[in-house]
Formats: C-alpha cells, sequence, structure tokens
C-alpha cells in the first residue's frame, strides 16, 4: 500500500488577471522508504504541488479538485487543527531558502525545540536535548553552542542542515524537500544530498525530492515525474527516464544539460547547448490539447486538439505524448 496518494490534484489561484491552473490534474504515489523526484522547469508546478499536500498554499491560492491521503487518510477532509498535528508530525517540509524559512529573532534550539514541544508535548528541558540530538544527527560541529545561535550566525550549509534538524525532529513518515540545495554551492549541494540520502536510510522515512536540477534527481530518487505547465508528462524510474525519455519535453531537458565534449574543448570548438524553442503558455488561458504542442518538433493537429493521456512505455514507465514512437525512434 502507498503511504502518500494524489489523486488528480488540482490547484488554481484566484489573481486580478484570472485563473491561474498552477497543478492541473497530477496524480502520483509515493510508497514507503522512497524517494520520488518531481523535476521540471520553473512555474511548472512542483512547489505548488507539494504545498498543496500539506495545505500551506497562499490565500489567493486553493485546491479546486482531487484527492491527497495520506496512510488511507483523506488530507482535504482535516480541519486546520487537525492538518497542524499532521504537519511535522508526519508529513516535514525542508523549504527552498532556508534565511527566509528560519525565523531570525529565535535562535536555532529554540526553533528545534518548540516543534517537539507542540507536537510531542514534551517538556522544554527535554525538547532542547532533542535539539542537540538533532543537531548532532545532521553533523553539525558543537551542536550545543549551535542552539543558542541565530540564522544569520550560521553559515548557507549550516541553515540548510538546521532546516533538515526541525523537520526530522518529530521522525516524520514522509520529508518534501523543495529545491533543497538551490541557494549552495557545488561542494555544499552534495554534502547535503549525501546527508539526506544517509538519514533516510537511517530514519526509513520517504523522500519527494522537488527540483529543477536532473542530476540531483540521478543522484538521489528511485522514480520520477517530469511536470510542465501545472501537468505530469512523464513518470518512470530513473534509470528508465535517462535510458529512454519518451516525451519530447523530457527529451528537450536531457539535451539541455551541459556536458564536457573533450574532442570539442581541445579543437577550440565549444559545443552549443541544446534549447527547447518557444515560451512555456500563459496559465490563466485553458489549454485544449497538449501544453508543449507549440513548442514541440513532434507535434501535430491531433496534439493542439486534444490532450494525450498517459501511454504506457513499459513497467511503471507512462507519457502524455500521442506521439512516443517517433520521440524513442529519434532518441535511438
Amino acid at each position: 500500500m502507498s503511504l502518500l496518494e494524489v489523486r488528480d490534484l488540482a490547484t488554481h489561484f484566484f489573481t486580478r488577471d484570472g485563473v491561474v491552473r498552477a497543478v492541473d490534474g497530477v496524480s502520483f504515489d509515493l510508497k514507503a522508504g522512497e524517494t520520488l523526484g518531481i523535476v521540471g522547469e520553473s512555474g511548472c508546478g512542483k512547489s505548488v504541488t507539494a504545498l498543496s499536500i500539506l495545505r500551506l498554499l497562499p490565500a489567493q491560492g486553493r485546491i479546486v479538485g482531487g484527492s491527497v491521503r495520506f496512510e488511507g487518510m483523506d488530507l482535504a477532509a482535516l480541519s486546520e487543527e487537525e492538518m497542524r498535528k499532521v504537519r511535522s508530525d508526519k508529513i516535514a517540509m525542508i523549504f527552498q531558502e532556508p534565511m527566509t524559512s528560519l525565523n531570525p529573532v529565535l535562535t536555532i534550539g529554540t526553533q528545534i525545540a518548540e516543534n517537539v514541544v507542540r507536537h510531542w508535548g514534551a517538556g522544554w528541558r527535554e525538547a532542547r536535548e532533542r535539539a542537540r540530538e538533532m543537531l548532532e544527527l545532521v553533523r553539525i560541529s558543537d551542536p550545543r553552542r549551535r542552539l543558542d545561535e541565530y540564522p544569520h550566525q550560521l553559515s548557507g550549509g549550516m541553515r540548510q542542515r538546521a532546516m533538515i534538524a526541525i523537520a526530522l525532529s518529530c521522525d516524520p513518515r514522509v520529508l518534501v524537500a523543495d529545491e533543497p540545495t538551490t541557494a549552495l554551492d557545488v561542494t555544499i549541494q552534495a554534502q547535503i544530498l549525501d546527508l539526506m540520502l544517509e538519514l533516510k536510510e537511517k530514519l526509513g522515512a520517504a523522500i519527494v525530492m522537488i527540483t529543477h536540477d536532473l542530476g540531483v534527481i540521478a543522484e538521489t530518487a528511485q522514480r520520477v515525474i517530469v511536470m510542465y505547465a501545472g501537468r505530469k508528462v512523464e513518470e518512470a524510474s530513473v534509470e528508465e527516464l535517462f535510458a529512454r525519455p519518451a516525451h519530447p519535453y523530457t527529451r528537450g531537458l536531457m539535451r539541455a544539460i551541459p556536458r564536457l565534449d573533450l574532442d570539442a574543448e581541445e579543437a577550440g570548438r565549444r559545443a552549443r547547448l541544446a534549447e527547447i524553442p518557444g515560451i512555456v503558455p500563459v496559465p490563466t488561458k485553458a489549454i485544449p490539447g497538449c501544453a508543449f504542442a507549440s513548442r514541440c518538433a513532434f507535434a501535430s493537429e491531433l496534439c493542439a486538439a486534444k490532450a494525450p493521456p498517459l501511454f504506457e512505455q513499459g513497467s511503471g514507465h507512462v507519457a502524455a505524448c500521442w506521439h512516443t514512437d517517433r520521440v524513442l525512434e529519434a532518441a535511438a
């Protein structure tokens, strides 16, 4: 049985310019102990999907369709008070930018401890000790001293470790990581990813890894969902996705990954990155067909007129494209 089941999730933002279809019918399952990657360019609906699961949408955002079930429990049917108990205790989130997520006027120890007090009902002394243990777990040096330091006193990598410590402080079953390494340099990024995978193995939590970086997905996830314009366009195991991308958008993302061509480098010819032509469709307008049709080299009249369903491409591999046979043939 799946730990988390998302079915036909639709989240819209009601703005002055119209209704923004940020998430448009997304479905997926997350099994216990699994790492699921959600990848796509900025604005494709990755983060809104995560915020919808946790019901942390801003005032203008609303879930207008679908369901989110955690261990069989319908999260949309819970009261706000019941949902607060689920957050951090059952499902925790690591936000994109720790400096804006951590409270600048509270010490790191206080921010971890108050989470433990709220969800576990622990005393303050016990919660402080738990906070020290968590800082030790995420490998922050001299954890007892760091308890009394403020976010601005920590480096970017240490702040992200503190965010992970807060998220894991109540032993959640699911950890949602929204671009957890975006603001970090490459060395620290690798350390944070290694730490998250190590903690996953140690604590047995399932992870939803949200990123625009296919390299991060290749290193961390077992399965991956590719999103475009609020829709799921492909889902597969990581190995299958990188070996046989069946959707033209996925193929475009793969071709846009920078590669070091040694022969071209030595000859003084630097290979130009492949780019996806065109622009993302306006999210306030209904899209009758495939959202990627206007930018796709394989598109036909059918693509513009009718949205494709998710076609089976193999065991656990699906792609929303009318012409997957041509896409796979071109990639061969």
